[in-house]
């Protein structure tokens, strides 16, 4: 017979996982890339509308 897991507590041990770890890299650098490019439109877009075109 088949458990409920929603009152049965946690199925996987307390404790980060090395997946957690990788996913959370994942999304950091997910992060910094966004970031980075983003400044890098700005400082494009800033150059370009100060020279005139």
């Amino acid at each position: 017979m088949r458990r409920n897991l929603a009152f049965g507590g946690p199925t996987r041990p307390l404790g980060r996982s090395v997946s957690s770890i990788a996913c959370l890299a994942f999304v950091v650098f997910l992060a910094v890339a966004f970031w980075a490019g983003a400044l890098w439109i700005g400082q494009f877009l800033l150059r370009v509308s100060s020279s005139g075109f």
